[in-house]
């Protein structure tokens, strides 16, 4: 069995090892939505990953309610890209895109509209706003003539996430945002194409992944989805019989690779008693298939790589506080403890001020 530190093709783009940087939302650009320098310095510090996922990034601003949160959807927002994939391909690394819609999680006084979903709810909790945490609101449904333009949103964020130098783009279908709104059945209430069925719950997904696929290529295009919940509320009565057959879809489209958010009981953010579906995914979907959440020691991530349930791991908080990741890793070293106050801070620190191992040292 390969090794964590092993080389992995994933699709077009070649990893040096399966060490991945999972997509973490931290709020460092600005109110406008466009990418800053630190984020340069801080996604360069962390090229020695395998592969970086991108923070979540807005396709369009009716999808993008997380105050400080990147996009691409302008001209402006793509050329704030372009220094921090020069820099990560500098330091030599490798990075994609995270493209997201958030669906009913938005609030309408980030976006300035309704929150649109599958059907009209609304989330339970909370929502980030420049003004604080505020209730969730209901969502309207969106329409079925509005979809075409959701479509056109996909490709356009896709083109400006290449024109900014990403290798390609994921496509965040998971943890209960717009796609994973579409898909499950405890929100999707719909009578029309996209609802009732797992072929159509499943329709919107195969049709942004296609549409994607189609500007990116697909070896340059992955998808994130979390098959045993951690969906801020979006659940399903039924996840094998609804995720086996996205895998299935995902996998006849071509895609690079597929990436499982799968907390478990004991996951220190997110946990669930929901079993993990990645056993039964890994044979439907004939790519490489990557695993996150809560891996904290070389052992836990190797021993799902051993099983042959996972060809890489993606690991999140971890890779915040230790930018040096897979070296720390590969030496035995003892990791950084982040600082989950920092979070959200918009500052530097927590966030680009995190000693390497050579730092420490000295």
């Amino acid at each position: 069995m390969p090794s964590l530190f092993d080389p992995i093709q994933l699709g077009a783009i070649a990893a040096p090892n399966r060490i991945l940087m999972a997509p973490l939302t931290r709020g460092r650009a600005t109110r406008e939505h466009v990418p800053t320098a630190v984020m340069a310095e801080y996604y360069a510090q962390r090229a020695s990953a395998g592969l970086i996922i991108s923070e979540a990034t807005g396709i369009s601003h009716q999808g993008l309610g997380w105050p400080f949160a990147p996009g691409l959807w302008s001209d402006e927002q793509t050329s704030a890209w372009k220094p921090v994939t020069q820099a990560v391909h500098d330091a030599g690394g490798r990075i994609v895109a995270q493209l997201w819609h958030m669906g009913r999680q938005v609030h309408s006084s980030v976006t300035g509209e309704q929150p649109v979903s599958s059907s009209a709810t609304a989330t339970a909790g909370k929502a980030h706003t420049y003004e604080g945490r505020q209730p969730f609101e209901t969502a309207r449904a969106l329409g079925l003539d509005e979809i075409p333009g959701l479509l056109d949103s996909y490709a356009r964020a896709t083109e400006n996430a290449l024109a900014a130098g990403f290798d390609g783009v994921q496509i965040h279908a998971a943890n209960g945002y717009l796609i994973d709104q579409f898909l499950r059945d405890n929100a999707n209430f719909r009578s029309d194409a996209y609802g009732g069925s797992v072929e159509n719950r499943t329709r919107l997904l195969r049709e942004v992944a296609t549409r994607v696929a189609s500007v990116a290529g697909a070896d340059r295009t992955s998808v994130r989805l979390s098959p045993n919940g951690d969906s801020q509320g979006v659940d399903d009565s039924d996840p094998v019989h609804l995720f086996v057959p996205a895998a299935k879809l995902l996998s006849d489209i071509g895609i690079g690779f597929l990436e499982l958010r799968e907390p478990g009981p004991d996951g220190t953010f997110g946990r669930t008693d929901v079993p993990r579906l990645s056993p039964e995914i890994r044979q439907a979907f004939t790519g490489p298939l990557v695993l996150n959440s809560d891996y904290l020691t070389v052992a836990a991530a190797q021993e799902r790589i051993d099983a042959g349930v996972a060809d890489a791991i993606s690991f999140g908080r971890s890779f915040l506080a230790n930018p040096d990741l897979p070296a720390r890793l590969a030496a035995g070293a003892a990791l950084n403890e982040g600082n989950m106050a920092t979070w959200y801070s918009q500052g530097p620190e927590g966030y680009v001020d995190y000693p390497a191992l050579e730092t420490a040292a000295a």
